[in-house]
């Protein structure tokens, strides 16, 4: 019968005896936690603290624990603690309690910078070759699936791959052409402000040109594709990944990678192309704006001297990154999404690395690009 718990706390010469009574069980924990808190002072200030446990009607693991954290507070002041009145029934849990933590964890070992150094090199170099594995077979399954949809057609999910084309393209135009509308108007500004010291405002116009549409005109719009699209693309399979609605599809027959991944990826290979070429027109006409109202170079002097300044080996370099651009953010996206575990902070992590990945990997494939142009002269 479960009764009410006691700690009575008696002084005298040969010290402090404490006399616990009634349930010392889990139900009662609000009150033990009270009368342990209660009894503390006078276990600090006592020479000798002994617990006399026959009055104790019934004991758990948390009763226990209580009774041991007080004679180990005794202990601890440098008063020796003694229980006695031990039940036989309540000896074995007593004894269990009173060996844990006992031992103190051992400190760590100081690491040898360099060999910690060269650790770190060495797990660095073990996630990029598992990131460039993962990134390899995304590729080969989807390179799988096109041959698929190549000999039967009628296998592409049309349907799917308009939604998405509309998502990652129609919807994406007006935040494009804003942003690249910017640039182009603050490269005018920058270049009129920095070229009118040396009498050269003309060459703005070079400069505009050249760089938005072999540079900056792709690069700035598969950044941004991959802030808005990538990272949804990775979220939303991760969800399903948590979901097990993947593992559901791969249960009923249907292949993931047609289902989820391959219209998603040929969408984003159509709309980046396009994208980056309202994007290009969009910082072509901030340029010319400023240059209008801050250079005073009328639309007619703008464009004849873009036409002069820019070849259409130009148009075409920044035409020809795209649609790389767009299948390597499409591949990083879905990768990642399907790497996603079972919890809400995997699928965060997920999408910023899923991020971050494609962001550089577009950076590092515009770089391989100008080199390959340069040499070939392009």
């Amino acid at each position: 019968m479960t009764t009410a718990p006691v700690l009575t706390a008696l002084s005298n010469d040969s010290g402090l005896e404490l006399r616990p009574a009634g349930s010392w069980i889990a139900a009662n924990a609000a009150v033990l936690e009270r009368l342990s808190a209660d009894v503390a002072p006078k276990v600090d200030a006592a020479t000798v603290v002994r617990l006399d446990m026959s009055g104790v009607r019934e004991l758990d693991t948390l009763g226990a624990w209580l009774l041991e954290k007080i004679a180990r507070r005794g202990a601890h002041e440098g008063h020796p603690a003694a229980m006695t009145g031990v039940a036989e029934n309540y000896a074995g849990l007593l004894d269990e309690v009173h060996q844990v933590n006992r031992t103190k964890p051992a400190p760590a070992a100081a690491r040898n910078p360099v060999a910690a150094r060269l650790d770190d090199l060495g797990r660095a170099a073990l996630g990029t070759s598992e990131d460039m594995a993962v990134f390899l077979q995304m590729l080969g399954a989807l390179c799988a699936a096109s041959v698929r949809v190549l000999r039967r057609p009628r296998t592409l999910r049309l349907t799917s791959l308009t939604y998405q084309f509309y998502r990652v393209g129609w919807q994406a135009i007006p935040i494009v052409v804003l942003i690249t509308f910017l640039i182009g108007a603050i490269i005018a500004q920058q270049g009129i402000f920095h070229f009118r010291k040396f009498g050269a405002d003309s060459y703005v116009v070079d400069m505009v040109g050249i760089l938005v549409l072999r540079e900056l005109g792709v690069l700035i719009v598969a950044i941004m594709v991959a802030g808005r699209s990538g990272s949804a693309y990775t979220a939303e399979l991760g969800s399903m990944k948590m979901r097990e609605e993947i593992d559901a599809l791969s249960t009923m027959g249907l292949d993931p990678v047609d289902v989820l991944i391959l219209p998603r990826i040929v969408a984003l290979v159509l709309a980046l192309p396009i994208l980056t070429f309202i994007g290009s027109m969009a910082a072509l006409y901030g340029g010319g704006l400023v240059a209008w109202f801050y250079g005073g170079m009328g639309p007619a002097i703008f464009i004849a001297r873009l036409h002069d300044a820019v070849s259409i080996a130009s148009f075409e370099v920044g035409m020809i990154k795209a649609p790389f651009m767009a299948l390597v953010i499409g591949i990083v996206a879905c990768s990642e999404g399907l790497r996603v575990k079972g919890s809400a902070e995997s699928l965060g992590k997920q999408t910023t690395t899923s991020v971050v990945k494609s962001i550089f990997l577009v950076i590092v494939l515009d770089g391989l690009f100008a080199i390959f142009f340069a040499s070939v002269g392009m």
